[in-house]
């Protein structure tokens, strides 16, 4: 096929935004969804001339119906899917466990996990109608899908449960050309990630500074993964600050 779609959660900001753009470039359809948007119309303003077309489209991906809304306005709009990045998250105020008010802890676990579950079931129910058939899922997992930070336990816990959804969709999706990989991603220079320059704590007591990186090699990292043939798949990629204190941490 001369054009593929991605679908990217997430996409008004940060990594979902570096991401959009960077298959929009290489030619891909894309659809950027979040809640905001006038953040999503402005990834879409920022597409590259000569590039594919992209769309913005409003969803709460914690939703069901809005999900389905999502994927029924993609093809609607391009004709399939071939592509999700599951990149929508969130994270929790840094309190001990027993502080931490349970809506909080649900709403962390509706952004990071539920969601995730939603979008790639609907983007698998479209990936085994079509023809040609088929399609490819990254789920953003994170540095915390390995080892927590202090006083992190809802964005941690979604975050290893990440992987458990990855491990299987890769496996579900054999027979149906589905194939499933997880980036995760360490201190990336987000809104989420760039708070790390102004010192965060550490396993040992202390509060410490930590470097970033810049997200457009989160953008380069998805863009190798969704162009891979559905015959090859990257499993897992950790893309990191190299001087960030995860080798050890704890």
């Amino acid at each position: 096929m001369s054009k593929k779609v991605a679908v990217i959660t997430g996409g008004g900001t940060g990594i979902g935004r570096e991401s959009a753009l960077q298959l929009q470039a290489d030619g891909w359809d894309v659809v950027v969804t979040g809640r905001r948007k006038e953040e999503l119309e402005k990834t879409v303003a920022m597409a590259k001339p000569g590039g594919g077309k992209m769309l913005a489209v409003a969803a709460d991906v914690t939703k069901e119906v809005e999900v389905k809304r999502l994927f029924a306005e993609t093809v609607k709009a391009f004709g399939r899917v071939d592509f999700l990045f599951n990149n929508a998250g969130m994270g929790a105020p840094p309190v001990p466990m027993d502080e931490l008010p349970v809506a909080t802890w649900q709403a962390v676990v509706d952004v990071n996990l539920t969601a995730s579950f939603l979008c790639a079931q609907e983007a698998m129910r479209h990936f085994k109608a079509q023809q040609p058939r088929g399609g490819r899922i990254v789920n953003n997992g994170s540095i915390s899908a390995h080892a927590p930070r202090p006083n992190s336990v809802a964005y941690t816990a979604t975050k290893h449960a990440i992987t458990g959804l990855t491990k299987c969709i890769a496996l579900d999706g054999r027979k149906h050309n589905i194939a499933c990989g997880q980036l995760d991603v360490g201190n990336a220079d987000t809104n989420m990630g760039g708070r790390m320059k102004a010192g965060v704590p550490q396993a040992n007591g202390q509060v410490a500074a930590e470097p970033v990186f810049d997200p457009v090699h989160c953008g380069s990292a998805i863009r190798y993964m969704a162009s891979l043939p559905l015959d090859a798949n990257v499993l897992t990629m950790t893309i990191k600050a190299t001087a960030m204190p995860f080798e050890g941490r704890g």
